[in-house]
């Protein structure tokens, strides 16, 4: 599949394909793919960034809802805003993705994913996503790929910005932020508070499930540098966010209360000419305080201290990259878990070089994880530029995904229930014998880039051995390794200017397959794409998106099928004056219904399906003081 789809973009990277020959800059400084800042154009990998042109662009919305917008990227939720919700990267599994805020890891050690519903939209500057395996640079759980999140920083003279806004289902959202800095030092501090009575969880018409499920958070995020010599600059950061989401009414209360803390500092330092060092100390918390009537009361407590240290040598040709982790993750709450501690700890080397027509990068990792040993990945790649708009690349690399604590030692647990009359048996055991799953990923592309035009293909495999199923779907359930998964797959996309006109569009063909049974993997679609378009006027901003997604099934055996869908969301924008801007957003125009995951499985077939949100609209208003 990759040789007959490579054959075809080399014989068009040769044609005579021409575009208007107008520039406009779309060459974005990327971190994500290498750590160290490189423009995208010399980026071996599959790459985008959100900037927050964009966030501001889209509106009020999730970050679910933004990244779903992204290449290659699939998201599913059990309810509506607040809910648990998955990110999936080229049809890899929701724990297969690495999730940094400001370099710092945010996944729960104990369900491995994290809770996306929670991060503010507002407190972020970008977002940059490398797609395909990242171990030997991330480590553990990179194999889908990673995000990395930048929150906003200090910056200009000092300003502050206030925004407000209203919505569908009672829905407020208010944040406000403070920014200053000047040559030595700058300083942050925003805020941001959200409410919403929003929808049922689950799409039932009666019962105590069908009530709505309110959600409300607060976040706050503050962070300081100081540049205390030319060339040596310290910073610390504090990133909490608070959040409540109720899942029942009165009659059988129910909640999840959830926490995020990250708390970090950082020292960089140019050590000479050639030498830059960086070095991170820092701790993130995910808190989880549950009620329901099925198990009672639940409270779960993980910390992951970290610690990276990392040291960038310019070479005579290329750049070296000498990197030290180490994450300790502890574990406490009322679930008992037989081991409640592990540490890692990586140790990288990375070479890069970019020289005229050729670029390479070399890249390998050892992690010595207190729980399975040492496991070592590697990262080769090459691009070659065949002329000054068309590059291709190829890369070959390896990854793994631990087992979390869940996994391996979640105790036996009855969660058995009786529900309108018939009693529902269910059990779930971790299985301490897990082994990593490992990754073995190829992939090539070519890219056109002419300044005012962008488009790429990437295509890729990604075979993945000892393949860790959650759940097995049946009433005594647990983990297992259930053998071999290979996904294949083609990532389409473009980016560019027509005149007046903006234009993203991104598709994404793929086979996810458990080679074992010969079965579509969970809740991954064979094809899901967006087209973006947005027209600006003066002081004018309107835009429209279209999502559309392929069925998928909600569990391994694939008897539970989730159709496909398309979804239409419209924006606008609208420049008052220098200090006031108006914002509008309607998602999911034609009041779909659509599914994203269900309750059903094989011990209780007729279960209802997780909700999604039918038309909603949302409008905000920002304030920015003239200097």
């Amino acid at each position: 599949m990759i040789k007959s789809i490579f054959a075809g973009l080399l014989g068009l990277a040769f044609s005579n394909l021409t575009f208007a020959a107008e520039d406009h800059h779309l060459k974005d400084v990327v971190v994500v793919a290498n750590r160290i800042p490189q423009s995208r154009d010399s980026v071996i990998g599959d790459v985008s960034v959100i900037s927050r042109e964009d966030i501001d662009r889209a509106g009020q919305s999730t970050i679910n809802e933004l990244l779903s917008t992204q290449p290659g990227i699939e998201m599913d939720s059990t309810g509506g805003v607040g809910s648990t919700s998955y990110i999936r990267i080229r049809g890899n599994g929701s724990k297969s993705a690495v999730i940094l805020i400001d370099g710092m890891r945010v996944s729960s050690a104990t369900d491995g994913a994290a809770n996306l519903s929670q991060i503010a939209l507002s407190q972020i500057d970008r977002i940059e996503i490398l797609r395909g395996p990242a171990s030997s640079l991330y480590g553990a759980d990179a194999i889908g790929g990673v995000i990395q999140i930048f929150t906003q920083k200090g910056k200009g003279q000092p300003y502050a910005t206030v925004t407000a806004g209203y919505g569908s289902n009672n829905t407020k959202d208010l944040s406000a932020t403070l920014s200053a800095s000047n040559e030595s030092t700058a300083a942050y501090l925003g805020v941001n508070s959200i409410h919403t009575d929003g929808i049922s969880s689950l799409r039932v018409n009666s019962g105590y499930d069908s009530d709505n499920d309110s959600f409300k958070n607060l976040t706050i995020n503050a962070n300081i540098s100081h540049q205390i010599a030319v060339g040596h600059e310290i910073g610390a950061r504090i990133y909490t966010s608070n959040g409540h989401y109720n899942t029942d009414n009165s009659d059988a209360p129910a909640f999840n209360d959830n926490s995020q803390q990250i708390l970090s500092l950082t020292s960089k330092n140019k050590l000479s000419d050639y030498w830059n060092s960086s070095l991170t100390l820092g701790e993130s918390e995910d808190q989880q305080n549950s009620q329901g009537f099925s198990f009672g009361t639940s409270t779960l407590q993980t910390k992951q201290r970290q610690v990276y240290w990392q040291n960038d040598i310019k070479l005579p040709l290329g750049n070296l990259i000498l990197a030290y982790d180490r994450i300790e993750d502890k574990v406490k709450g009322s679930v008992d878990f037989s081991e409640k501690k592990r540490t890692s700890n990586g140790y990288v080397g990375s070479y890069l070089v970019d020289h005229n027509a050729h670029a390479l990068k070399f890249g390998l990792r050892l992690d010595d994880n207190s729980q399975f040993g040492n496991y070592t990945t590697g990262n080769i790649g090459y691009a070659y530029k065949i002329n000054s708009q068309w590059r291709t690349t190829a890369s070959y690399g390896t990854a793994y995904r631990a087992p979390t604590f869940n996994d391996l030692y979640y105790p036996f647990s009855d969660y058995s229930y009786t529900y309108l009359g018939v009693f529902y048996p269910y059990t779930y055991e971790g299985n301490p014998n897990l082994k990593p799953e490992s990754a073995k990923n190829t992939e090539i592309s070519i890219a056109y880039d002419q300044g005012h035009h962008r488009l790429s293909a990437t295509a890729y495999e990604n075979n993945i051995s000892n393949l860790i199923v959650g759940s097995n779907g049946t009433s005594t359930d647990g983990p297992a390794n259930v053998g071999q998964a290979r996904i294949q797959g083609l990532t389409l996309s473009y980016e560019g200017w027509l005149d007046h006109y903006h234009v993203r569009a991104s598709a994404d063909i793929q086979d996810p397959k458990n080679e074992d049974t010969g079965k579509v993997l969970t809740r991954r679609s064979k094809q899901h794409g967006v087209i973006w378009v947005g027209g600006k006027w003066h002081d004018l901003e309107i835009g429209s998106e279209v999502i559309a997604n392929g069925q998928r099934y909600d569990d391994a055996a694939n008897q539970f099928k989730l159709a496909g869908y398309t979804l239409l969301n419209l924006t606008a924008k609208y420049k008052v004056d220098e200090s006031w801007t108006m914002s509008a957003r309607i998602n999911n125009v034609f009041n779909r219904q659509y599914v994203l995951a269900t309750s059903a499985f094989s011990g209780n077939p007729n279960a209802p399906d997780y909700n999604t949100p039918g038309t909603n609209l949302f409008v905000s208003v920002r304030w920015v003081p003239k200097p």
